[in-house]
């Protein structure tokens, strides 16, 4: 047995090496560069000693691994910037693109040594680690649920840049693997095998010994794109068959990405290239390409926010330090209409017992019932059994009386958004919990220290803000109210923590965070309309900039009633001058006029006709007061009007205290209301395309188009100090 830290290494009777992975001190294998130089002495000691016949790559842990340390991948770029600096660009590149292919050349050298590998996978297997499966000759794969494989590396602004662009277009149809490479999808194990990119799916304990099975029988120790005679599944590309993919990769490219994320398009460049060159060259071009990614601000900042900052912020980044962790056995959910069911499916779904509270029984059954039907579908597309369905049901009680609580450590009320309706509830719940509960509403709109007035126990009293669907949506907003306390606070990370969801800590504010940057979007797309920009122009021009849906589209989401409400409550509350006089207009003509709420009753500024794609509402010219013709139009500025307004309301919450650490504004922007992910977030919009340059596109819009585009006093001050939105929450940490 020869010692390495993050590998055991051990040689049987037959002669098969099996290496282990097993990092110290880490729960999930990743790869450092400590285990790129030790998997480089294994193959190395494979391939010298003739007594080996063959090497087996495990887990000691119980999952494979989920690929690159990707906070190595930043320092690289750090190491650029000092070496550009000293040495000059041409040097600093040079340096940059061998390291980057450091690891695409240990897995070809693997591939090529000689001996055969074989990859025993169980749990997860993703990216680097998932490219170093690839490269080995045979692949098995264990049959458990938890096994997955798949090269997620495009949701981070990067792509598989180890071989894996090249393996997986000669493992399958050029489409299927230009699908795979674009949608980063976790795939299971007999799908893999399926699709072509496993051999074998084997019993978990009979895992290794399959493996060995295989190098004993005489597997071959030659990847197929080396034998002698190798066709591509696809044909090549200038074929009869290649030329029918190719058009419509682009096509599809195109309308998916916008051509806003060049890692997508450095994919489809590097299949593209690649499939035209023998292997060893193929895999240059893709480092390349690679290198050049590496060195974007969309990697850079899909990297910052979407890799490091959400897994700080999942592992309880913003967590008082001093609370001991809590014990939550069993939450309440008082209100079992749709917020209320979902809250209660997606506790139950982590493992907590729960009481669900309605008027009545009845309600209380019905709010159950949704649980039944979401696991239900769950079992229908073969991802639960029936029996996974009863235990979640059973951690499940529907009641219609407070005194059900009395056991709860956590109670969540998803009532009416009434502040009459929700103190009576309050009072209720107070009287039938413990002292030591903590009590969370699931408020969208209402000032949490305003409705914690009515509690006996403020310091326990804290939002929870929950998106809808709840059982899709990643993020959750938790709002402190003035008196809110830290054990309050510390429960309610744990409970998002359980229930797997990524949390953002925001101070009490109308809107809090996600909603008012929402409004904003929304705003400025009813603003466009009474322009007169034609509503087809307004929709493409969200999607272009990185939205997920139109201005208009997201309102029919979110119920085109629900935004006159929300306008009215804040007239009522802040008076005239708080909104806009035309979109109050169009609003009330749209609600009260023509009854158009919104998808809820299948017409809004769309039209959802049954079994057909949903199109815009062809009333929409009649409530336009003018039209100007769309070939007039700036097509980059009504983008940037739309992108713009957001990440002036996320500053804005930043000056307000609102918002107190721009990881959560970036990652709650995009995982709330799906902000522009190639830029890393609303602050990091503004931080990458630098400040000053902001303020100036501000300024530019503000003549055009009025004073909501006016910078505020933060973005000002940060102009003229050259700071970032990061480099001042630096700095006050340091402090």
């Amino acid at each position: 047995m020869t010692n390495f830290t993050n590998f055991r290494f051990e040689v049987d009777s037959d002669g098969i090496a099996v290496a282990t992975w097993d990092m110290p001190n880490r729960s999930m294998n990743v790869i450092t560069p400590e285990v790129m130089e030790e998997l480089s002495a294994i193959v190395e000691k494979v391939a010298a000693d003739e007594a080996i016949k063959g090497c087996v790559i495990t887990s000691g842990k119980e999952t494979f691994s989920g690929g690159a340390d990707l906070t190595m991948l930043q320092g690289l770029g750090a190491q650029y910037d000092k070496l550009a600096k000293e040495k000059g660009e041409e040097e600093a590149m040079s340096f940059f693109f061998e390291q980057s292919r450091g690891l695409s050349l240990l897995y070809r050298r693997l591939e090529t040594c000689g001996k055969p590998f074989a990859a025993a996978i169980h749990g997860t297997c993703l990216g680097g680690a998932f490219e170093l499966a690839l490269a080995c000759h045979h692949r098995v794969l264990s049959d458990s649920d938890a096994t997955r494989v798949g090269l997620p590396e495009i949701k981070v602004g990067l792509f598989p840049g180890a071989g894996g662009t090249q393996r997986v277009a000669r493992l399958m149809q050029t489409g299927d693997a230009l699908q795979m490479l674009f949608k980063g999808e976790q795939v299971r194990a007999l799908m893999a095998r399926n699709m072509g990119l496993a051999h074998q799916v084997a019993p978990r304990d009979g895992l290794v010994q399959a493996a060995k099975e295989w190098i004993k029988g005489g597997g071959s120790a030659v990847a197929p794109w080396d034998a002698k005679g190798f066709k591509l599944p696809s044909n090549k590309v200038y074929s009869a068959a290649g030329m029918q993919i190719w058009p419509a990769a682009n096509a599809i490219y195109r309308r998916e990405t916008q051509d806003n994320y060049p890692a997508a398009y450095a994919i489809l460049e590097a299949v593209y290239q690649g499939l035209q060159l023998p292997m060893d060259q193929a895999l240059k071009v893709e480092s390349r390409w690679f290198a050049k990614i590496l060195r974007s601000k969309e990697a850079a900042a899909m990297i910052r926010t979407l890799f490091v900052s959400m897994q700080e912020l999942n592992k309880g980044a913003r967590r008082p330090k001093e609370v001991p962790p809590t014990k939550i056995r069993k939450v309440g959910v008082v209100g079992a209409g749709f917020m209320g069911a979902s809250i209660a499916y997606v506790s139950a779904n982590a493992g907590l017992e729960v009481v669900l509270i309605d008027k009545d029984i009845e309600a209380a059954e019905k709010g159950k019932a949704h649980s039944h039907k979401l696991v239900s579908d769950q079992i229908m597309k073969g991802r639960a059994k029936t029996a996974d369905r009863d235990a979640l049901l059973a951690r499940i009680t529907p009641s219609a009386t407070y005194e059900s609580l009395a056991d709860c450590d956590l109670v969540i009320e998803a009532v009416f958004e009434d502040p009459k309706v929700k103190a009576e509830v309050i009072a209720k719940v107070e009287a039938a919990i413990r002292p030591d509960c903590i009590f969370a509403s699931n408020t969208s709109t209402l000032p949490i220290s305003g409705l914690a007035k009515t509690s006996k126990n403020p310091a326990g009293f804290i939002g929870i803000h929950f998106f809808s669907p709840v059982e899709k949506m990643m993020l959750v907003e938790i709002i402190m109210g003035k008196e809110t306390g830290d054990t309050a606070l510390a429960t309610a990370l744990d409970f998002v923590r359980t229930i797997k969801k990524t949390p953002i800590v925001v101070n009490d504010s109308r809107g809090f965070f996600a909603n008012r940057c929402v409004l904003a979007y929304i705003l400025e797309g009813h603003l466009m309309l009474i322009e007169g920009v034609p509503p087809a122009m307004i929709e493409n021009a969200g999607k272009q900039a990185g939205m997920p849906v139109g201005p208009l589209s997201l309102n029919d989401e979110v119920g085109v009633d629900l935004g006159l409400k929300i306008l009215r409550a804040t007239k009522a509350q802040l008076g005239d001058a708080a909104v806009i006089p035309g979109q109050e207009a169009l609003l009330t003509r749209m609600v009260d006029g023509d009854g158009r709420l919104g998808r809820k009753n299948r017409k809004g500024f769309y039209d959802y006709p049954e079994g057909a794609p949903k199109r815009l509402w062809g009333g929409l010219k009649e409530l336009q007061a003018t039209h100007v013709d769309g070939e007039t139009l700036d097509m980059s500025e009504l983008k940037h009007r739309l992108l713009v307004t957001q990440a002036l309301e996320a500053a804005r919450t930043v000056e307000e205290g609102v918002i107190t650490d721009p990881r959560e504004a970036d990652v709650g922007s995009i995982l709330g209301f799906g902000f522009a992910p190639f830029t890393g977030g609303a602050l990091s919009y503004i931080d990458f395309m630098g400040v000053k340059r902001f303020v100036e596109l501000c300024r530019s819009l503000q003549a055009k188009h009025g004073d909501r585009f006016a910078p505020p006093k933060i973005l000002l001050d940060m102009a003229e100090s050259g700071d970032t939105f990061y480099s001042r929450a630096g700095s006050r940490k340091a402090a």
